[in-house]
């Protein structure tokens, strides 16, 4: 196996859910009692021009299989709480499928109540480079801006 392959490994195992003893020092799973919308409105996980380019460009870098789709995913931790998840994962029956600048962007339903409506963006600039998250559902996000607060 490559390194590409287990690094690629990782960043799925990492997204994936495995029923695994829970230690009571990690963070927990969020649950839908965790969040208090009542109701999906249904927008869609956007990216912009920038972000999708930088994607598609890591997948061509890495020589990725084409069958690889950008999981956008929340997990329990981080300074404020939940954090985003990006990686490039295999898509299931499960999966909200949505289409931003000619990607296809994957989100298990579970999930979506966090992310509808977020937008993904790529600055590359001097005082900013790497992905960022505009999430409308958030009410406190982290200097870091990978962590948000529901």
């Amino acid at each position: 196996m490559s390194v590409q392959e287990e690094n690629l490994d990782d960043v799925i195992s990492s997204l994936i859910d495995v029923d695994e003893e829970v230690d009571s020092s990690t963070p927990q799973p969020i649950t839908e009692d965790d969040y208090q919308k009542n109701e999906l409105t249904g927008e869609p996980v956007t990216l912009t021009e920038r972000a999708a380019k930088q994607i598609e460009k890591i997948k061509n870098e890495e020589s990725l299989d084409e069958n690889l789709y950008l999981r956008v995913a929340v997990d329990g931790g981080g300074c404020s709480g939940l954090s985003y998840k990006l990686g490039l994962d295999h898509r299931t029956d499960e999966d909200k499928i949505f289409e931003s600048h000619g990607m296809e962007i994957i989100v298990a339903p579970k999930h979506l109540m966090y992310l509808e409506g977020m937008q993904i963006d790529y600055p590359d600039g001097l005082d900013a480079r790497g992905f960022t998250f505009d999430n409308p559902n958030a009410v406190e996000n982290c200097g870091c801006g990978t962590s948000f607060a529901i």
